[in-house]
């Protein structure tokens, strides 16, 4: 038996560490809002004892947030290692709006908290309990570096700590008897064996394995390529210039709106697509409208979106670490037709699931397993200067029943998708419990007009809502319609890049939403 232990970081794992810059921080983060009262004492503070024991109890079950990262010499490859030095209250943090906190507040507190980097000499996460919002509730802030999780290995993780019920137990935490860890040396050993060992794991991993279910294996293994060659091919190319695709600061931006799932299913029936392609349409209409906003011609434009996928098996799930490929979309936001919009999003979607585009950039995750550091290093300095997408906008599943930390039913969560050097807005998306929760985070000053941003996603969600709703049927009873009135001709709205205030669509408000933002 070993007297060492240790995991490795997957090259995908690795490459959220490499991409990291000075303003550029790659953890991904939430900002979940629960009912306070279940977390009080009867003296009416916070039961901060309460949670800390109750999470105590559960990390046994999740090892990965007791380790911390140890590098092998020479290679710089890094890998996980118990931390000896663990703490909980080093991760767990508590502090409070100014009473009665509302959520505009919540928003810029939670701005802060993501523009600080992770510590990377200890467990890469943070779980801030935020007192003092308004209608007797409190907020969870968890933040957790994206080499460590994927979206969905994330949800996965609320499964640990939530339950379904408002009961629970408070299980007594095992004591922690952290393993130990390899010199450099040892590391360096292992190392080198497994790169002499690489093609021989690589033929019987990644060959045999991805083709040997196929049916037409020869069939495949050329889909597959086609696939691979295809995405290297979008990755060389840089997309076009825009007000988001600028160098980023320090600073954040975070903002949300909530649409009802049910809403959203009722227009995907009545102009088809996916629940994803609607998503992406929403989109590309807020897109349109804020680069008119911001006068830049739109014709000619390729404004493509970056948009993860999960490959994550059924047998995979509860496994932390990186389990995720990507689509890239191109937006259509020249066109005027929302319905039009859509189509054209539906069929390059379909093309995308037709020509196993995800399975092409899982391939490519799978050779940088031969890849050395250095070169996957370098390689990521070139894939954020080049910049081959506009946009990241994903789509996390969540639980479609309520559930509860420790007693306390959540009611909302917000997540946030991290920016890269020069990806000053990322989108995230996380449906639960009959709601759509959108995340905005942008470069703080990028977007000083995130709220207008926001706004135009309501707008476009409303225009295709409108357009799904039937055509009244006039009563036959009804009173003849009037004479055709003379129309009153106005000025034409200036064009781009005239003096005047530039030309904005009529905004449609959206349909109301228990306690949702102003921004709507």
């Amino acid at each position: 038996m070993s007297r060492y232990n240790y995991d490795r970081l997957t090259a995908l794992d690795n490459s959220f560490l490499l991409l990291e810059r000075p303003n550029a921080f790659m953890h991904v983060a939430s900002v979940a809002i629960h009912e306070a009262a279940p977390l009080r004492r009867a003296d009416g503070a916070l039961d901060l004892d309460l949670l800390r024991r109750g999470i105590s109890g559960l990390l046994h079950r999740i090892p990965r947030y007791r380790q911390k990262l140890a590098w092998v010499p020479i290679e710089r490859s890094p890998v996980w290692i118990d931390d000896p030095n663990f703490s909980l209250d080093y991760h767990l943090r508590h502090t409070s709006l100014p009473r009665p906190g509302n959520e505009a507040q919540l928003k810029a507190l939670a701005a802060r908290v993501m523009a600080q980097r992770l510590d990377r000499t200890r467990p890469m996460w943070e779980l801030w309990v935020v007192e003092g919002l308004e209608g007797d509730r409190l907020a969870i802030i968890n933040k957790t570096h994206h080499c460590m999780i994927d979206g969905v290995s994330g949800v996965d993780l609320l499964n640990v700590m939530m339950s379904p019920t408002p009961e629970f137990e408070i299980v007594e935490a095992p004591p922690f008897m952290p393993r130990p860890a390899p010199g450099g040396s040892q590391l360096l050993r292992d190392e080198v064996l497994r790169r002499i060992m690489l093609p021989l794991s690589a033929l019987r991993g990644m060959g045999w394995k991805l083709i040997g279910e196929a049916q037409n294996q020869r069939r495949e293994l050329l889909s597959r390529l086609r696939a691979a060659s295809e995405m290297i091919g979008m990755t060389l190319r840089s997309a076009s210039p825009t007000p988001f695709n600028q160098p980023i600061g320090p600073h954040r931006r975070f903002d949300w709106i909530v649409h009802e799932l049910d809403q959203l299913k009722a227009i995907r029936k009545s102009l088809g697509g996916s629940l994803n392609d609607l998503v992406l349409a929403i989109v590309a209409g807020a897109v349109r409208r804020f680069l008119e906003y911001r006068r830049v011609e739109l014709s000619g434009l390729d404004f493509t979106v970056m948009a993860p996928v999960s490959v994550r098996r059924e047998d995979e799930r509860g496994n932390l670490g990186n389990r995720v490929s990507a689509w890239f979309v191109n937006l259509p936001v020249a066109e005027a037709d929302p319905q039009e919009r859509l189509r054209l999003i539906s069929e390059r979607t379909l093309e995308l699931k037709q020509s196993k585009s995800a399975v092409g950039a899982e391939l490519l995750t799978q050779v940088a397993e031969w890849t050395p550091a250095t070169l996957l290093s370098l390689g990521a300095r070139n894939a954020t200067r080049l910049q081959p997408f506009n946009l990241v906008v994903t789509n996390v599943p969540g639980p479609q029943v309520p559930i509860h930390l420790f007693g306390s039913r959540m009611e909302r969560s917000f997540p946030l998708v991290p920016l890269t050097e020069n990806l000053g807005l990322g989108i995230a998306l996380f449906s639960y419990d009959g709601q759509l929760c959108w995340g905005f985070n942008a470069d703080y000053e990028l977007l000083p007009d995130l709220d207008r941003f926001v706004k135009f996603i309501g707008d476009a969600y409303q225009e295709l809502r409108v357009l799904a709703e039937p055509a009244p049927v006039p009563s036959a009873s009804a009173p003849p319609p009037p004479p055709p009135q003379e129309h009153t001709p106005v000025e034409s709205a200036p064009a781009p890049g005239s003096d005047t205030a530039p030309p904005v669509e009529p905004p449609l408000q959206p349909p109301p939403t228990a306690g949702e933002s102003g921004n709507e």
